[in-house]
């Protein structure tokens, strides 16, 4: 468990929770979800001293599920909001080690997307999150805050920038983080997805990898499920903090909030139709390559029906003259066979030249 106090401008990072909240500043509460259960007894301690109540055990349930989809809840005195981030490459990494992810050539991103669960409990003066092993997003914090900041007599810590005013606040910039790791996301997805429809729109191309095609959209349909829960979770949260302002927060603070809160939604929701035109391309360009094949058969077809044309004349001629009666014109002739044969040809010219003229065996592009 991880506590850092911000009051007055400046943090601390302490080894217990303090007895009672700051009155000028909020307590940050970090800890892994493999200590939640461990750590049970302690958390609702510092829920009720800092926060004025335990945390709902139903809501412990939730923070404790790495299942969990992105949700919004609430009570009369905390907050409750699960957001699902990205899986980073070695979290993937370690999750399919022993089923290593199918080789489809260019949809190793596809393959590997995946999502954890991060919770947090928002309430006036204190922030508690709970969050995968590792995970990058309190790391990044944790740097941040140690990185640019001054100890003073190895207590306090006066940062250069600006620290997160509220617990909300910090909510906020941890979840900004999350989105645009989906935002960086997108650039791989488009590049290996253009990639993909090169091969299958491919002139020369004779086989497609179908099932690399079910795992893109099967990607895509994950993804934008994701991006769907994580707007209607931060949208229910926008409209609760928009109908039941906290009690004692200045305009201008509360007005920054709403703002913040506003671009990580627009974020979320530029993830989120981004997602469904690669949906739309994927889809329209499975329906081009069936049209170019269908395409490719019917000029097959129309050059097969051209030369059947050439040679039913020339077949109905030597069928003619191959029948066994004893009288048939030109058949005792020593002409009769350069006769035929000159006819043969002046017949099959004119019918290549007629469907020439016609474009039957012009070449289309």
């Amino acid at each position: 468990m991880h506590i850092v106090e911000f009051t007055g401008g400046t943090l601390r990072f302490l080894d217990q929770p303090p007895a009672h909240a700051p009155a000028s500043g909020f307590v940050w509460i970090y800890l892994e979800r493999e200590e939640l259960e461990q750590d049970t007894a302690a958390l609702q301690r510092a829920a009720q001293a800092l926060g004025g109540s335990p945390i709902l055990d139903l809501h412990l349930q939730d923070l404790g599920n790495r299942a969990h989809p992105s949700d919004y809840d609430y009570t009369s005195v905390y907050d409750r909001v699960i957001f699902r981030r990205l899986a980073t490459e070695a979290e993937v990494r370690a999750e399919t080690a022993n089923a290593p992810l199918p080789d489809h050539g260019v949809l190793h991103a596809f393959a590997g997307i995946r999502s954890r669960a991060v919770g947090f409990v928002v309430f006036d003066r204190l922030l508690i999150t709970v969050h995968p092993a590792g995970c990058y997003t309190a790391e990044t914090f944790m740097r941040r805050f140690l990185g640019d900041a001054v100890q003073t007599e190895g207590i306090a810590v006066t940062a250069r920038t600006r620290l997160p005013a509220s617990p909300s606040d910090l909510m906020l910039r941890m979840v900004n983080v999350m989105v645009d790791s989906y935002l960086e996301l997108r650039k791989q997805l488009n590049a290996e997805l253009d990639a993909w429809q090169d091969e299958l729109l491919a002139p020369k191309s004779r086989g497609t990898d179908w099932r690399a095609f079910m795992t893109a959209r099967a990607a895509l349909h994950t993804l934008e499920d994701l991006c769907e829960g994580q707007n209607d979770a931060m949208q229910e949260w926008l409209d609760t903090m928009r109908e039941q302002p906290t009690p004692g927060m200045p305009q201008a603070e509360r007005d920054s909030l709403l703002a913040r809160a506003r671009d990580v939604i627009e974020h979320v929701q530029r993830v989120l139709h981004h997602v469904r035109r690669m949906e739309q391309g994927a889809e329209t360009a499975v329906q081009i390559h069936f049209s170019a094949l269908s395409h490719r058969t019917n000029e097959i077809m129309r050059v097969l029906t051209a030369l059947t044309a050439v040679f039913l004349p020339l077949n109905f001629i030597t069928g003619f003259f191959g029948m066994n009666f004893e009288f048939l014109p030109l058949i005792h002739s020593d002409k009769a066979m350069w006769v035929m044969l000159a006819l043969m040809l002046a017949i099959a010219l004119t019918v290549v030249g007629v469907f020439w003229r016609k474009r039957y065996l012009a070449r289309t592009r």
